[in-house]
Formats: structure tokens, sequence, C-alpha cells
């Protein structure tokens, strides 16, 4: 995963000021490592003939789905973004020393880059290498960092890093650093979020840092009103993933014949979230015919939520060590320092 970036097809972004007035396309990078329609087509394919369909949720952000996330995390019944924002802006220095100023910051995930303003503006990293699926979401989001940090090297990178992903380091970088935020990890059912740190880890090297959000146990209605927004912008995410499918598998899904369900599971600690079909319904998705019936529900996304302790364990299982964890004064959300163990 440590990459020759002149084996990598990169293109400069050629746009773009800084309020000074100085271009940044000298300071930018792009490497676009997305996956292949083949490859989403054959997931998708694959989890719509299990017996218990699924559709894995980094389908989601496509631009679109991207924006409707970002509206997500200002509703009022949404606690996780508000609340890593304020640990991120209470903590940010202490968090900055852990890390280690002047490092190579990865950022998995990075989205609409909300939360890491705070962090490099105390860590200063002296390269950031944002990743996200959504290539569109993830340009933007490198323009705007860019506008506001005139100093700060950028190599942008659209990936999927659900599984094993490419990035643009150099083979003499050694000081590393990731930032996970945004309780993503929760999305990874257990043993997949295990098999992930461990790849993050083998990225980093021994003694890299990994500062990771975590979503925490709590009560069943503050849980379940996250994701059931009385506003109905949850809802119009989790329809937008059928849509996406539409226009690029060329699918034939009736948007308004599912309804959006998501729901505590207990015993399992996780939200679930569901498209629930309105009826008996066959469905064409890249010529390939799937019977939904009634009430018959496609799985879309987990969230799962740990004790603090409970994520500590998970995490010494794919070696890190942690350093040091910061919450909330309600203990609502949990920001970890992960370090990885020496060989």
């Amino acid at each position: 995963m440590r990459l020759d970036t002149a084996a990598l097809q990169a293109s400069s972004m050629t746009q773009g000021h800084t309020g000074s007035g100085e271009r940044v396309e000298s300071r930018i990078r792009f490497f676009d490592f997305h996956p292949t329609t083949a490859d989403v087509r054959a997931e998708v394919l694959e989890g719509l003939s299990q017996p218990h369909k699924r559709l894995p949720p980094k389908l989601f952000y496509d631009q679109q789905g991207s924006r409707l996330f970002d509206a997500i995390t200002e509703l009022p019944e949404y606690y996780p973004t508000r609340t890593e924002i304020q640990i991120l802006r209470d903590h940010g220095e202490a968090m900055a020393e852990q890390l280690g100023r002047g490092c190579v910051l990865i950022e998995l995930g990075s989205g609409s880059s909300l939360k890491i303003q705070t962090l490099l503006a105390a860590l200063r990293p002296r390269v950031y290498i944002p990743v996200d699926i959504s290539r569109a979401h993830l340009l933007e989001s490198a323009q705007a960092l860019a506008e506001r940090f005139p100093e700060l090297s950028i190599r942008a990178a659209c990936a999927d890093y659900s599984g094993p992903f490419e990035l643009p380091l150099e083979p003499e970088w050694r000081d590393l650093a990731a930032f996970f935020p945004g309780s993503s990890i929760g999305n990874f059912d257990p043993d997949e979020a295990r098999a992930f740190l461990k790849r993050v880890g083998r990225v980093l090297g021994p003694g890299g840092r990994l500062l990771i959000g975590v979503d925490l146990k709590k009560e069943r209605a503050v849980l379940e009103a996250a994701y059931n927004d009385a506003q109905g912008v949850t809802a119009a995410f989790n329809l937008n993933l059928l849509t996406r499918l539409n226009s690029e598998l060329g699918a034939d899904f009736e948007v308004d014949a599912f309804r959006h369900r998501a729901v505590f599971n207990e015993d399992a600690s996780r939200i679930e979230m569901h498209l629930v079909s309105r009826g008996n319904q066959r469905v064409r998705v890249a010529g390939q015919v799937f019977d939904v019936r009634l009430g018959e529900s496609i799985h879309t996304e987990n969230s799962y939520k740990y004790g603090i302790e409970d994520f500590q364990r998970l995490a010494r299982s794919a070696g890190f060590v942690s350093e040091q964890v910061w919450t909330d004064a309600g203990e609502l959300f949990s920001v970890h320092c992960l370090r990885v163990e020496d060989a």
C-alpha cells in the first residue's frame, strides 16, 4: 500500500486560488483509485442474491448522497457530528501533541472535511491525504481546504477503503498518522472492523497513530431518533441509493415502492438501516431479475455502538495500543488515540 507515485495516474487540479490570490494547483494532486463500474455491479448483484438482501453502505456516497449526508449532520436529532466536532475543538491541541506535529496525515472518509479543519489548524501536517469514495465531493473539499490552509500540501485520493486500497505515499515517509472520524468504524461488522484496523496499522507502521471517532452505547430512543429524523432527510439519503443504481447500473427500482426503516438491534448493539418493500415487485439490475416481496427489506447499513472498553479490546486485537480517549460531558461520543504496537 506504500506506492511509488511515479507509477500512479495523477492529475493536478488546475483551478482555484487562495484568498491572497496565490494559485493552489501546485499544492493539490488528485489520485483516482475509484472502483470500476464492473466492481460495483458485481458487489450489488452478489448482495441482492443473498437470502437476506444487502447493499453496501459505501454506495450511499455519490455526489447527491454526500450532500444529503452533509444535511443529516446538521439535523437536531443527529448528535454524532456536532458532538465529535466539539470534542475536537476542546481537545485539538492535545490530539495534535499525540499524533505529532508536522506528520503526514491520512484522513479516511474525509467527506466535507468539516472535522479536519480544527485538527489541521492544531496539527499543521506537512502533507494531508484525504481519502473518500465520492470523487466530486472529495475534489470540492480539497479545494476548500487549500483555500483555507495556504501552506498545506494535499494529495486527494478517491478510493474505497472498506477493502484493500491504495494510497499516494512516498516510500521514505515514516511519520504517518491517520484520522478516521464520524464513527464510520461502526459501519463494519466487528470482524470486518478488526481487519480494517489491521490494514490501517500496516500502512502506518510500528508506532504510527490513529485518531478515531467511535459512537457510544446509549438509550434506544436517542439512537433511533438520530436515524429517523422528523424532516425525512435520512430517508432520502437511504432511498437515494436506489436512484444511484438506476442511474449507474440501469436498474429499474421504483423508489417510491420502498420506505426507509432504521431500528436499534440491542442484541448486536447496532442501528440497522433497511429499505422495506411496500409491495410484491420484480426489479431488474444489470440484466438480472430479483423478486422482492411485500415487507421484505434490503439491508443497507449497520452502525455499531461501543462501550469504551469494548472498543479498546477490539483495537487491541487488531494490534493497536490505546493511548488516550476523549468524550463529551454527556458521554455520547468518544475519540480515541491508538498507537500501532511495536514489531
